[in-house]
């Protein structure tokens, strides 16, 4: 054989060199990559570090690859360059091994390998999730000593670290010493105080950028939501729109969701009409909120049209319709839409939908449905009931008058029954007017939540039902020792797009002389038909609204006369409240909803009221 057939020209050999490192780009699977790894080992390129960085790349990174191949390739090398370290953290982040990802890191500082700018972004998010504040604050010193202080991808992912340890004023430091920030640094610093319940803070690095895109809207707006100050949003989003900024998808649930905290149903409706207008695509994150809010501001027919005509649903529009009905005291509603579920959704119900329909059937009295639900979602789902679902169960009973049985329920729970079990059985009792297993929960409760004045006033007004008087002067003097604030009852109502805010007995309102005359016809109207005035929950001072507030000028009694004020004959009147309504207000809206011939809806904070012909749709069962 001739020399010319044993040596291959110098641009062949470079072309066979090329080729298997080309083909890499290619792969598919890894019994492919590992025919062209096969190849590069036979052409001697086995300690090359392009070569080996590719074969590493694919195997740590990409979605048919194998990090434990990866890992073995690493290790065949003498001398692996940053790429490769780069891309080794990148593999260990993406398979969520955070720990083994900082763990490369440090091996690469001690085998003296230089980190270059797209190191540490990896490094950072790895110790943000792992949160090891330590090793970060190590990292950080790195980022700096390296020279990397005023690189934006670094920087950001530093703010998000400090914001995610809580580490705000760190957070902050990072962002001011930026020569350049970008719109990721911004909202990034927004969306952290926001976190902490630090909106002014928030508001006022908004009001500082010097540009604000839809995202830094977003982020502000959704701060204030967040924080419940929705009065607040409103006029940032009267603000955006004046100054022609889009409404996106983020801004349109956020606005959502302050239309749902307010119960302002008009503004909620002009939302989602722009939302269809505009063509804003519905994912199923929105779709939710846009059921959400029609089925707290009172539109149930609404909401449940919103949910039939989307063309994908999500468990979580699912779970949303469900609690729908359950808030609304419709069961057997509720209950249908789960056996609709189980045959069109194709992920099946899951532990949010059961717990929606145990509370649909606890506010609707479905006692053996509930019992059967209980056991049905462990038999053929294998869900294991939680404490939301022990505590739908607890207070189901409990409203039924089966004290005893939901006394065994708690008792028999596989873990220690937690507040919102023992309130529900709490509740219960006040219901039946059982003192005694009201004072054994009632204590209980209390020291689990020493500073839920709530808790103090259902029991202090049981003991005072019950002509103890001396134990409701223990409730009041330990209140007082503890410094327990009793929340303040208000109720709103919206009219002309505008939220109204009442508080039992305020006089604030500009219309407030019309609306206190408007009380006075109501009640006049109302005694005409035997209703007489029920100071039950007003005992003893120590009631929600407070007693220095005559009962007649309760805060959901004043928005109803405003309502009828402010609206045409045949309107539903809508109010949202932030506590329980009482005894009597309850009494007086089911009589006022029969003289004006009015529809009134009330959602209080545990369910919505229906009033029409002197008749609610809780059947006085709340």
């Amino acid at each position: 054989m001739s020399s010319a057939h044993l040596f291959l020209p110098t641009s062949s050999i470079s072309t066979a060199k090329a080729t298997p490192l080309k083909n890499l780009e290619s792969c598919s699977s890894m019994a492919e990559l590992k025919q062209r790894h096969a190849q590069i080992i036979k052409l001697g390129l086995c300690s090359d570090n392009d070569a080996m960085g590719r074969v590493i790349k694919f195997c740590a990174v990409s979605k048919s690859g194998d990090l434990n191949y990866a890992l073995k390739v690493f290790d065949s090398l003498p001398h692996p360059d940053a790429f490769i370290y780069n891309t080794m953290f990148r593999g260990h982040l993406q398979a969520q091994l955070y720990r083994s990802c900082i763990i490369f890191y440090a091996l690469m500082l001690e085998r003296f390998v230089a980190p270059n700018k797209f190191s540490f972004p990896p490094v950072i998010r790895a110790c943000c999730v792992d949160n090891a504040v330590e090793e970060a604050k190590q990292v950080h010193a790195q980022v700096t000593k390296l020279g990397f202080g005023q690189d934006s991808f670094c920087q950001n992912n530093l703010i998000h670290m400090y914001v995610n340890f809580g580490s705000l004023e760190e957070a902050k430091r990072v962002f001011d010493n930026l020569d350049s920030k970008d719109d990721v640094s911004w909202t990034t610093l927004i969306s952290g105080y926001s976190q902490c319940g630090r909106v002014d803070e928030a508001f006022s690095v908004f009001e500082s950028m010097p540009v604000k895109n839809s995202t830094a809207w977003n982020a502000v707006i959704a701060a204030y939501v967040q924080n419940n100050r929705f009065h607040e949003a409103f006029t940032l989003f009267d603000r955006m729109r004046e100054e022609n900024v889009a409404m996106d998808n983020f801004v349109a649930a956020s606005m959502l969701s302050a239309c749902t905290g307010l119960g302002a149903l008009e503004q909620g409706d002009w939302i989602y009409e722009y939302i269809k207008s505009r063509a804003i695509d519905i994912d199923p994150k929105l779709a939710t909120t846009i059921i959400d809010m029609y089925c707290k501001c009172g539109r149930l027919d609404k909401a449940f049209e919103v949910f039939k005509g989307l063309s994908r649903k999500g468990i979580s529009s699912w779970n949303c319709m469900i609690g729908g009905f359950a808030m609304h005291g419709k069961g057997k509603d509720a209950i249908e839409l789960l056996k609709k579920m189980e045959v069109e959704s194709r992920v099946g119900p899951d532990y949010v939908t059961f717990v929606n329909v145990l509370s649909a059937c606890a506010h609707s009295g479905l006692v053996e449905e509930g019992r059967y639900y209980f056991r049905y979602m462990s038999e053929v789902y294998g869900i294991a009931p939680g404490m939301e679902h022990y505590g739908c169960l607890v207070d189901l009973l409990g409203r039924a008058g089966l004290l005893e049985e939901a006394k065994k329920v708690i008792n028999d729970m596989p873990m220690r029954a937690d507040v919102g079990v023992l309130g529900a059985l709490l509740g219960a009792c006040r219901i039946h007017g059982n003192i005694d297993v009201a004072e054994e929960i009632g204590k209980r409760v209390i020291e689990l939540e020493p500073y839920n004045s709530g808790r103090y006033v259902l029991l202090a007004n049981m003991y005072a039902k019950a002509g103890r008087w001396d134990d409701v002067a223990n409730i009041r003097k330990l209140m007082n020792d503890r410094g327990v604030k009793k929340v303040a009852g208000f109720s709103m109502i919206e009219s002309g797009g505008v939220v109204s805010e009442f508080i039992a007995g305020g006089r604030a309102h500009p219309h407030a002389k019309e609306i206190y005359t408007k009380v006075e016809e109501m009640l006049v109207s109302i005694k005409n038909l035997g209703y007489v005035p029920d100071a039950d929950g007003m005992l003893y001072d120590v009631c929600e609204e407070e007693n220095e507030n005559p009962l007649n000028y309760h805060s959901e009694k004043l928005a109803i006369a405003f309502g009828l004020l402010r609206t045409k004959p045949g309107d539903v009147i809508r109010v949202t409240k932030n506590l329980r309504v009482c005894k009597d207000c309850h009494q007086a809206s089911k009589l006022i909803s029969k003289v004006y011939d009015r529809e009134i809806i009330v959602r209080d904070r545990n369910r919505f009221h229906h009033f029409r012909g002197g008749e609610c749709s809780c059947n006085d069962y709340w």
